[in-house]
C-alpha cells in the first residue's frame, strides 16, 4: 500500500524536545503529525500503520536505516533528514538511503518549513521546457535516457548551475548546506562524465534542460548590451 494522500507525517528523533519543536513547524505548514517516537522500530511501525506522506528523521543513531526501510515499506514516502551533523559521509548516506532533503538542526525553523513544502511540491526544474534556440533535438523529459540517469534534485541543481549560481547561492536557494550542494555536483559530474560546471552546463544545453534566455531589450534600435 502506498502513502496517504493527506498531508501527514511521522517523526523520529532521540530527543523528545526536538519532537515537540519539529511538530510545531509541521503544524504551522499544514501537516498533521500522525505519529512521533524516539525509537526507529516504532517509527517503522507507525509508517506502516498510518502511511504518512513524509517521515522526518534524525539520521544519527540508526536513523539512516530507518529512512531506508521506511521508504522501502511505504512506496512514495518522502523522507527528510533533520540532522545535528553536517558530516559529508552522513549527508551522502542519508541521500543514498532515500532522503529527499537534508536539513541541519542549526537551520531556522523557516528553513525546515521550506524543505517540507518542497518535499510535497518538489522541483524548481520542470521537465519538458522548450530548449534553447541554439539547441536542436527533442525536448528533455524524464523518459529521455540521458536525463533519466539524474535524480530530480540533480536536474534541479544542474539547471541552477547552468544559470550561473554559485555553490553558496545554491545552498541558500535550496535550504541545504554547501557540502550537500558539492555532494550533488560530484554525483552529477560522475554521471555525466564531465569535469566541471562549464561542461555540465553544456551537457544541460545539449539535452534541452535549459529554459530559453529572454531577448535583450532594445534601446534606440540597438541592443542594451554593447
Amino acid at each position: 500500500m502506498a502513502y496517504s494522500e493527506e498531508r501527514t507525517a511521522v517523526l523520529v528523533d532521540p530527543y523528545p524536545l526536538w519532537l515537540d519543536a519539529v511538530e510545531n513547524v509541521l503544524v504551522k505548514n499544514g501537516v498533521t503529525v500522525v505519529g512521533r517516537t524516539s525509537d526507529g522500530d516504532r517509527a517503522l511501525a507507525l509508517c506502516e500503520e498510518h502511511r504518512p506522506r513524509i517521515l522526518v528523521a534524525e539520521p544519527a543513531a540508526g536513523g539512516i536505516a530507518c529512512i531506508r526501510e521506511a521508504c522501502a515499506r511505504v512506496p512514495g514516502l518522502k523522507a527528510i533528514a533533520l540532522a545535528s551533523s553536517e558530516d559529508p559521509n552522513q549527508v551522502q548516506a542519508a541521500f543514498a538511503a532515500g532522503a529527499a532533503a537534508y536539513v541541519v538542526k542549526t537551520a531556522h525553523s523557516d528553513d525546515v518549513g521550506v524543505a517540507i513544502r518542497q518535499t510535497f511540491s518538489p522541483s524548481l526544474f520542470l521537465p519538458g521546457v522548450t530548449p534553447a534556440p541554439a539547441v536542436s533535438g527533442a525536448v528533455a523529459t524524464d523518459t529521455d535516457p540521458a536525463v533519466a540517469m539524474l535524480t530530480k534534485r540533480e536536474r534541479e541543481i544542474l539547471q541552477l548551475v547552468s544559470d550561473g549560481h554559485s555553490n553558496s547561492q545554491l545552498a541558500r536557494m535550496l535550504w541545504v548546506t554547501e557540502q550537500t550542494v558539492k555532494f550533488h555536483l560530484s554525483n552529477i559530474y560522475r554521471k555525466l562524465d564531465v569535469a566541471n560546471r562549464t561542461e555540465a552546463s553544456r551537457w544541460a544545453q545539449i539535452h534541452g534542460l535549459l529554459e530559453p534566455a529572454a531577448p535583450e531589450p532594445l534601446v534606440g534600435g540597438r541592443s542594451a548590451v554593447s
